[in-house]
Protein backbone atom coordinates (compact mmCIF):
# COMPACT_ATOMS: atom_id res chain seq x y z
CA UNK A 1 0.00 0.00 0.00
CA UNK A 2 1.08 3.58 -0.63
CA UNK A 3 2.26 5.98 2.07
CA UNK A 4 -1.00 7.92 1.83
CA UNK A 5 -3.19 4.79 2.02
CA UNK A 6 -1.36 3.51 5.10
CA UNK A 7 -1.73 6.88 6.80
CA UNK A 8 -5.46 7.15 6.06
CA UNK A 9 -6.18 3.55 7.07
CA UNK A 10 -4.36 4.08 10.35
CA UNK A 11 -6.34 7.27 10.93
CA UNK A 12 -9.72 5.68 10.33
CA UNK A 13 -8.91 3.03 12.95
CA UNK A 14 -7.18 5.21 15.55
CA UNK A 15 -8.44 8.79 15.30
CA UNK A 16 -9.56 10.62 18.42
CA UNK A 17 -13.13 11.84 18.72
CA UNK A 18 -12.70 15.62 18.63
CA UNK A 19 -15.63 18.05 18.28
CA UNK A 20 -14.19 20.14 15.43
CA UNK A 21 -13.99 17.00 13.28
CA UNK A 22 -17.79 16.76 13.22
CA UNK A 23 -18.32 20.00 11.32
CA UNK A 24 -17.47 21.79 8.11
CA UNK A 25 -18.25 25.19 9.67
CA UNK A 26 -15.19 27.31 8.87
CA UNK A 27 -15.73 29.49 11.96
CA UNK A 28 -15.70 26.49 14.32
CA UNK A 29 -12.64 25.02 12.57
CA UNK A 30 -10.90 28.42 12.81
CA UNK A 31 -11.58 28.50 16.56
CA UNK A 32 -10.02 25.08 17.02
CA UNK A 33 -7.00 25.73 14.83
CA UNK A 34 -6.01 29.02 16.48
CA UNK A 35 -6.57 27.69 20.00
CA UNK A 36 -4.47 24.60 19.27
CA UNK A 37 -1.48 26.54 17.93
CA UNK A 38 1.48 25.76 20.23
CA UNK A 39 -0.99 23.91 22.47
CA UNK A 40 -1.67 20.25 23.19
CA UNK A 41 -5.16 19.00 22.37
CA UNK A 42 -5.75 18.00 26.00
CA UNK A 43 -5.01 21.55 27.14
CA UNK A 44 -6.82 23.30 24.32
CA UNK A 45 -10.06 21.29 24.30
CA UNK A 46 -11.65 22.95 27.36
CA UNK A 47 -10.82 26.39 25.92
CA UNK A 48 -12.39 25.44 22.58
CA UNK A 49 -15.56 24.28 24.32
CA UNK A 50 -15.74 27.45 26.43
CA UNK A 51 -15.25 29.75 23.46
CA UNK A 52 -17.81 27.94 21.34
CA UNK A 53 -20.32 27.97 24.19
CA UNK A 54 -19.82 31.69 24.83
CA UNK A 55 -19.47 32.69 21.17
CA UNK A 56 -21.35 30.18 18.98
CA UNK A 57 -21.06 32.39 15.87
CA UNK A 58 -18.46 34.76 14.49
CA UNK A 59 -20.93 37.61 15.07
CA UNK A 60 -21.04 36.74 18.78
CA UNK A 61 -17.24 36.68 18.89
CA UNK A 62 -16.98 40.04 17.13
CA UNK A 63 -19.36 41.61 19.66
CA UNK A 64 -17.13 40.67 22.63
CA UNK A 65 -14.73 43.05 24.33
CA UNK A 66 -11.00 42.44 24.40
CA UNK A 67 -11.16 42.00 28.18
CA UNK A 68 -13.79 39.26 27.80
CA UNK A 69 -11.73 37.43 25.18
CA UNK A 70 -8.48 37.66 27.17
CA UNK A 71 -10.22 36.50 30.34
CA UNK A 72 -11.55 33.40 28.58
CA UNK A 73 -8.06 32.90 27.08
CA UNK A 74 -6.38 33.15 30.50
CA UNK A 75 -3.80 30.42 31.09
CA UNK A 76 -3.46 29.42 27.44
CA UNK A 77 -0.49 31.69 26.68
CA UNK A 78 0.43 33.51 23.47
CA UNK A 79 -2.24 36.12 24.24
CA UNK A 80 -1.74 37.86 20.91
CA UNK A 81 -3.72 34.98 19.42
CA UNK A 82 -6.80 36.04 21.37
CA UNK A 83 -6.41 39.68 20.32
CA UNK A 84 -5.89 38.67 16.69
CA UNK A 85 -8.99 36.47 16.82
CA UNK A 86 -11.13 39.38 17.95
CA UNK A 87 -9.75 41.53 15.14
CA UNK A 88 -10.40 38.73 12.64
CA UNK A 89 -13.96 38.17 13.84
CA UNK A 90 -14.72 41.86 13.32
CA UNK A 91 -12.98 41.69 9.94
CA UNK A 92 -15.16 38.76 8.84
CA UNK A 93 -18.32 40.59 9.90
CA UNK A 94 -17.30 43.76 8.05
CA UNK A 95 -15.80 42.31 4.86
CA UNK A 96 -17.67 39.02 4.47
CA UNK A 97 -21.05 39.92 5.98
CA UNK A 98 -20.48 37.53 8.87
CA UNK A 99 -19.89 34.54 6.58
CA UNK A 100 -16.55 33.00 7.54
CA UNK A 101 -14.53 32.40 4.34
CA UNK A 102 -13.68 28.81 3.45
CA UNK A 103 -11.19 29.24 0.60
CA UNK A 104 -7.42 29.51 1.08
CA UNK A 105 -7.32 32.63 -1.08
CA UNK A 106 -9.66 34.54 1.24
CA UNK A 107 -8.54 32.97 4.52
CA UNK A 108 -4.89 33.97 4.03
CA UNK A 109 -5.99 37.63 4.03
CA UNK A 110 -7.25 37.43 7.62
CA UNK A 111 -5.16 38.66 10.56
CA UNK A 112 -3.37 35.89 12.40
CA UNK A 113 -4.08 33.32 9.67
CA UNK A 114 -0.91 31.97 8.07
CA UNK A 115 -0.27 29.29 5.46
CA UNK A 116 -0.90 26.36 7.79
CA UNK A 117 -4.12 27.70 9.32
CA UNK A 118 -5.52 28.79 5.95
CA UNK A 119 -4.75 25.38 4.44
CA UNK A 120 -6.28 23.55 7.39
CA UNK A 121 -9.53 25.54 7.40
CA UNK A 122 -9.87 25.37 3.59
CA UNK A 123 -9.31 21.62 3.44
CA UNK A 124 -11.44 20.73 6.48
CA UNK A 125 -14.37 23.00 5.61
CA UNK A 126 -14.50 22.78 1.81
CA UNK A 127 -12.13 19.90 0.96
CA UNK A 128 -9.80 22.27 -0.90
CA UNK A 129 -6.63 20.42 -1.90
CA UNK A 130 -4.18 22.41 0.22
CA UNK A 131 -1.53 20.45 2.10
CA UNK A 132 -1.08 21.31 5.77
CA UNK A 133 2.38 21.61 7.29
CA UNK A 134 2.52 21.71 11.07
CA UNK A 135 5.08 20.21 13.44
CA UNK A 136 3.48 16.78 13.24
CA UNK A 137 3.49 16.71 9.44
CA UNK A 138 7.08 17.96 9.23
CA UNK A 139 8.15 15.14 11.55
CA UNK A 140 6.34 12.38 9.64
CA UNK A 141 7.66 13.52 6.26
CA UNK A 142 11.21 14.10 7.49
CA UNK A 143 11.45 10.65 9.05
CA UNK A 144 9.67 8.63 6.39
CA UNK A 145 11.38 10.24 3.39
CA UNK A 146 14.73 10.89 5.14
CA UNK A 147 14.82 14.65 4.67
CA UNK A 148 17.73 16.29 6.53
CA UNK A 149 17.06 19.84 5.32
CA UNK A 150 16.14 21.97 8.37
CA UNK A 151 12.37 22.42 8.54
CA UNK A 152 12.73 26.12 9.45
CA UNK A 153 15.18 27.00 6.67
CA UNK A 154 14.01 28.63 3.44
CA UNK A 155 15.12 25.66 1.37
CA UNK A 156 13.58 23.23 3.84
CA UNK A 157 10.19 24.94 3.88
CA UNK A 158 10.10 24.88 0.08
CA UNK A 159 11.10 21.20 -0.11
CA UNK A 160 8.57 20.08 2.48
CA UNK A 161 5.78 22.18 0.97
CA UNK A 162 6.34 20.74 -2.49
CA UNK A 163 6.46 17.18 -1.15
CA UNK A 164 3.36 17.64 1.02
CA UNK A 165 1.38 19.10 -1.86
CA UNK A 166 2.43 16.31 -4.24
CA UNK A 167 1.21 13.69 -1.76
CA UNK A 168 -2.24 15.31 -1.79
CA UNK A 169 -2.85 14.27 -5.40
CA UNK A 170 -5.77 11.85 -5.63
CA UNK A 171 -6.58 12.18 -1.92
CA UNK A 172 -9.66 13.49 -0.15
CA UNK A 173 -8.02 16.60 1.28
CA UNK A 174 -9.98 16.84 4.53
CA UNK A 175 -9.39 13.21 5.48
CA UNK A 176 -5.75 13.00 4.38
CA UNK A 177 -4.71 16.22 6.13
CA UNK A 178 -6.39 15.15 9.36
CA UNK A 179 -4.82 11.72 9.00
CA UNK A 180 -1.20 12.80 8.64
CA UNK A 181 -1.52 15.34 11.45
CA UNK A 182 -3.07 12.74 13.77
CA UNK A 183 -0.46 10.18 12.77
CA UNK A 184 2.29 12.57 13.81
CA UNK A 185 0.57 13.45 17.07
CA UNK A 186 -0.20 9.90 18.19
CA UNK A 187 2.07 7.46 16.34
CA UNK A 188 5.17 9.26 15.05
CA UNK A 189 5.71 11.17 18.29
CA UNK A 190 8.64 13.56 18.87
CA UNK A 191 10.25 11.40 21.52
CA UNK A 192 10.39 7.61 21.80
CA UNK A 193 7.79 6.75 19.14
CA UNK A 194 6.59 3.13 19.08
CA UNK A 195 8.11 2.25 15.72
CA UNK A 196 7.46 -1.48 16.17
CA UNK A 197 3.70 -0.87 15.93
CA UNK A 198 3.94 1.60 13.03
CA UNK A 199 2.38 0.50 9.73
CA UNK A 200 5.17 2.35 7.89
CA UNK A 201 8.03 0.69 9.78
CA UNK A 202 9.28 -1.43 6.87
CA UNK A 203 9.54 1.47 4.43
CA UNK A 204 10.50 4.35 6.78
CA UNK A 205 13.93 5.83 5.99
CA UNK A 206 14.61 6.97 9.56
CA UNK A 207 13.68 3.57 11.00
CA UNK A 208 15.93 1.71 8.55
CA UNK A 209 18.87 4.04 9.13
CA UNK A 210 18.50 4.58 12.92
CA UNK A 211 17.74 8.28 12.43
CA UNK A 212 14.39 8.51 14.20
CA UNK A 213 15.76 10.61 17.05
CA UNK A 214 17.71 12.85 14.64
CA UNK A 215 14.87 13.86 12.35
CA UNK A 216 13.48 16.35 11.67
CA UNK A 217 16.37 18.82 11.77
CA UNK A 218 15.65 22.33 13.03
CA UNK A 219 17.93 25.37 13.11
CA UNK A 220 18.25 26.70 16.63
CA UNK A 221 17.47 30.39 16.29
CA UNK A 222 15.97 30.90 19.72
CA UNK A 223 17.93 32.77 22.36
CA UNK A 224 16.07 32.89 25.64
CA UNK A 225 15.91 36.06 27.68
CA UNK A 226 16.15 35.85 31.47
CA UNK A 227 14.14 38.35 33.53
CA UNK A 228 13.48 39.01 37.21
CA UNK A 229 9.99 40.17 38.26
CA UNK A 230 9.37 41.40 41.79
CA UNK A 231 5.64 41.73 42.49
CA UNK A 232 4.20 43.63 45.46
CA UNK A 233 0.92 42.77 47.10
CA UNK A 234 -0.76 45.97 48.25
CA UNK A 235 -3.98 45.23 50.10
CA UNK A 236 -6.31 46.76 52.64
CA UNK A 237 -7.76 43.28 53.24
CA UNK A 238 -10.85 44.04 51.17
CA UNK A 239 -9.15 45.31 48.01
CA UNK A 240 -5.88 44.82 46.21
CA UNK A 241 -3.90 47.14 43.97
CA UNK A 242 -3.61 45.95 40.36
CA UNK A 243 -2.27 47.41 37.16
CA UNK A 244 -2.89 46.87 33.47
CA UNK A 245 0.25 45.85 31.61
CA UNK A 246 1.55 48.14 28.89
CA UNK A 247 1.58 47.27 25.18
CA UNK A 248 4.87 46.09 23.70
CA UNK A 249 5.75 43.48 26.32
CA UNK A 250 4.55 40.05 27.37
CA UNK A 251 1.02 39.80 28.76
CA UNK A 252 0.02 43.18 27.31
CA UNK A 253 -3.44 44.37 28.38
CA UNK A 254 -3.55 41.74 31.15
CA UNK A 255 -3.67 42.70 34.83
CA UNK A 256 -0.99 41.97 37.39
CA UNK A 257 0.38 43.62 40.57
CA UNK A 258 2.75 46.58 40.96
CA UNK A 259 6.07 45.34 39.67
CA UNK A 260 9.75 46.17 39.93
CA UNK A 261 11.92 44.45 37.35
CA UNK A 262 15.61 44.00 38.18
CA UNK A 263 18.61 42.58 36.37
CA UNK A 264 19.19 39.78 38.88
CA UNK A 265 17.38 37.92 41.62
CA UNK A 266 16.47 39.86 44.75
CA UNK A 267 18.85 40.12 47.69
CA UNK A 268 18.56 42.41 50.73
CA UNK A 269 21.68 44.39 49.84
CA UNK A 270 20.79 44.87 46.18
CA UNK A 271 21.08 48.60 45.58
CA UNK A 272 19.08 48.64 42.35
CA UNK A 273 16.14 46.88 44.00
CA UNK A 274 16.19 49.01 47.16
CA UNK A 275 16.34 52.28 45.24
CA UNK A 276 13.39 51.31 43.06
CA UNK A 277 11.48 50.07 46.10
CA UNK A 278 11.85 53.38 47.95
CA UNK A 279 10.97 55.32 44.82
CA UNK A 280 7.76 53.36 44.35
CA UNK A 281 6.63 52.86 47.94
CA UNK A 282 8.45 55.38 50.12
CA UNK A 283 11.55 55.30 52.31
CA UNK A 284 9.84 53.61 55.27
CA UNK A 285 8.16 50.67 53.54
CA UNK A 286 8.77 47.16 54.83
CA UNK A 287 8.64 44.03 52.70
CA UNK A 288 8.00 40.37 53.46
CA UNK A 289 8.78 37.57 51.04
CA UNK A 290 5.61 35.61 50.26
CA UNK A 291 6.63 33.18 47.52
CA UNK A 292 8.89 32.69 44.52
CA UNK A 293 8.87 30.59 41.37
CA UNK A 294 10.42 30.15 37.94
CA UNK A 295 8.03 30.79 35.04
CA UNK A 296 8.96 29.42 31.62
CA UNK A 297 7.83 31.01 28.37
CA UNK A 298 8.94 30.09 24.86
CA UNK A 299 11.32 33.03 24.54
CA UNK A 300 11.84 33.99 28.17
CA UNK A 301 12.63 32.55 31.59
CA UNK A 302 11.14 34.70 34.34
CA UNK A 303 12.12 34.43 37.98
CA UNK A 304 9.14 35.72 39.93
CA UNK A 305 9.05 36.81 43.57
CA UNK A 306 6.02 38.05 45.48
CA UNK A 307 6.38 40.43 48.43
CA UNK A 308 3.98 41.69 51.03
CA UNK A 309 4.17 45.40 51.91
CA UNK A 310 3.71 47.34 55.14
CA UNK A 311 4.02 51.03 55.96
CA UNK A 312 4.02 52.06 52.30
CA UNK A 313 2.79 54.92 50.19
CA UNK A 314 1.91 54.66 46.49
CA UNK A 315 4.31 56.55 44.23
CA UNK A 316 3.95 54.12 41.36
CA UNK A 317 4.00 55.59 37.89
CA UNK A 318 4.49 53.09 35.08
CA UNK A 319 2.28 54.75 32.49
CA UNK A 320 -0.27 52.02 33.06
CA UNK A 321 -3.72 51.86 34.54
CA UNK A 322 -3.44 51.28 38.31
CA UNK A 323 -6.48 50.79 40.49
CA UNK A 324 -7.89 49.19 43.62
CA UNK A 325 -10.27 46.28 43.04
CA UNK A 326 -11.94 43.62 45.14
CA UNK A 327 -10.92 40.00 44.70
CA UNK A 328 -14.21 39.38 42.92
CA UNK A 329 -13.57 42.25 40.51
CA UNK A 330 -10.01 41.04 39.94
CA UNK A 331 -11.29 37.55 39.17
CA UNK A 332 -13.25 39.02 36.25
CA UNK A 333 -10.13 40.62 34.75
CA UNK A 334 -7.66 38.72 32.52
CA UNK A 335 -4.46 37.83 34.36
CA UNK A 336 -1.19 36.09 33.52
CA UNK A 337 -1.14 32.54 34.80
CA UNK A 338 1.60 33.34 37.30
CA UNK A 339 -0.72 35.91 38.93
CA UNK A 340 -3.91 33.84 38.90
CA UNK A 341 -2.02 30.91 40.44
CA UNK A 342 -0.67 33.13 43.23
CA UNK A 343 -4.12 34.54 43.94
CA UNK A 344 -5.70 31.08 44.06
CA UNK A 345 -3.04 29.80 46.46
CA UNK A 346 -2.53 32.79 48.76
CA UNK A 347 -5.57 35.07 48.62
CA UNK A 348 -8.61 32.84 48.09
CA UNK A 349 -9.69 30.91 51.16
Amino acid sequence: MSFQTEIVNWYLKNKRALPWRDTTDAYVIWLSEVILQQTRVEQGLPYFNNFLQNYPTVQDFAAATETQILKLWQGLGYYSRGRNMLFTAKQVCELYNGQFPASYKELIKLKGVGDYTAAAIASFSSNEARAVLDGNVFRVLARYFGIAEPINSTAGKKQFQELAQSLMEGQEAAVYNQAIMEFGAMQCKPKSPDCSSCPLEQTCFARKHQLVSGLPVKLNKLKKRTRYFNYFLCTDRENILVKKRNPGDIWQELYDFPLIETDRIYSEDQEQFNNKLKEAFGNDCKITTLSHQKHLLTHQTIYVQFFGLDNYIINFNQNAEIKWVSLQEFDELPQPKVISSFVAKHLIT
